[in-house]
């Protein structure tokens, strides 16, 4: 029996985990993708998230889930592409740090207007009727089909941005421009429109990740600085500019901190096992479970990710 509870827990833990994983991937590659073409690293990137689970709301009011994960994508986009042509193409020339403080103060703005429109408490964005129920159960615990829909999307686009970035003439073109600006312009291809469509599409997956995960956890403005700081612990600790990185340190992070949040095993608990602390009171620091410190857990991995490789698990290029 205790076996078999130990099997579940692992193999719950790590559907779980892989799922989380695979949301922040789709969160954080668009962030990916953007610093690798522009070189930009966009601090209101948690911001497009949020701003698609809520047009996914609105829109999920009249016309249903399905439409509204279609259009909230393309909308945020629509939005991330405005954003680069006049607002950040024009900040551009100046350097990186009224870049930075450029996409900082952008954040803000839009968690005011959300605030403005939908007020500062939590929509009731929730799942399809469809989309309800369990998938399969294991042992004594079910698996959501929501989850495994989360999963669905986010390698259906894993594969999409594959095949889009290595078998199509417009994913040579964005590569070579990465690389070679000045010959894809000389060739006759407008790079500034290149970055442009690649902000917006950048911005298009972080809405995607927003409709699927706002239903999922929670619609409500803090959001965005929820999930904003482990964004860019995923982007480092994949390396810089590595789409295959930031799915890994995606994955890890993940599978870690879900693991994590279910062990609720102290050191001191370790200890009295091994028989190394018998009788006494513990150290208030060796009472800390597991649990406790999963919050801390990826930005510890990010400090001694920055320590031991600063180019991170696959990076490639210089920050």
């Amino acid at each position: 029996m205790a076996r078999d509870r130990s099997v579940e827990f692992f193999l719950i833990s790590l559907l779980n985990g892989v799922s989380y994983g695979l949301l922040l991937f789709m969160l954080s590659s668009g962030l990916t993708l953007i610093f690798s073409m522009m070189g930009v690293l966009n601090f209101a990137h948690a911001s497009f998230y949020m701003l698609g689970a809520y047009f996914a709301y609105a829109l999920s009011q009249f016309a249903g889930f399905w439409v509204a994960l279609l259009l909230a994508p393309l909308t945020v986009g629509a939005l991330g592409m405005l954003v680069e042509r006049y607002g950040l193409r024009r900040v551009h020339r100046h350097g990186k740090i009224p870049e930075l403080l450029f996409t900082f103060g952008l954040a803000y703005v839009i968690v005011e207007l959300v605030q403005l429109v939908w007020g500062r408490m939590a929509v009731p964005y929730a799942i399809p009727g469809a989309l309800q129920g369990s998938l399969f159960t294991l042992y004594t615990t079910t698996f959501p089909v929501y989850r495994a829909f989360m999963m669905l999307v986010a390698v259906v686009m894993l594969l999409s941005l594959w095949l889009l970035l290595t078998r199509t003439r417009i994913g040579l073109v964005i590569q070579a421009a990465l690389t070679h600006p000045q010959a894809v312009e000389a060739l006759g291809h407008d790079v500034p429109r290149v970055f442009m469509w690649v902000f917006g599409g950048g911005c298009a997956l972080a809405g995607l990740a927003g409709v699927i995960g706002g239903n999922a956890f929670v619609t409500e403005p803090g959001m965005a600085h929820a999930l904003g700081s482990i964004i860019f612990v995923v982007v480092v600790v994949g390396g810089m500019g590595s789409l295959t990185g930031a799915l890994a340190a995606s994955l890890l992070i993940g599978v870690l901190q879900t693991f994590a949040v279910s062990l609720d095993v102290s050191l001191a608990d370790l200890l009295h096992a091994l028989g190394a602390l018998a009788g006494g009171t513990a150290h208030p620091l060796l009472t800390i479970t597991i649990s406790q410190v999963a919050p801390v857990l990826p930005y510890l991995l990010l400090v001694g990710m920055l320590i031991l490789r600063p180019r991170g698990l696959l990076g490639r290029r210089e920050g």
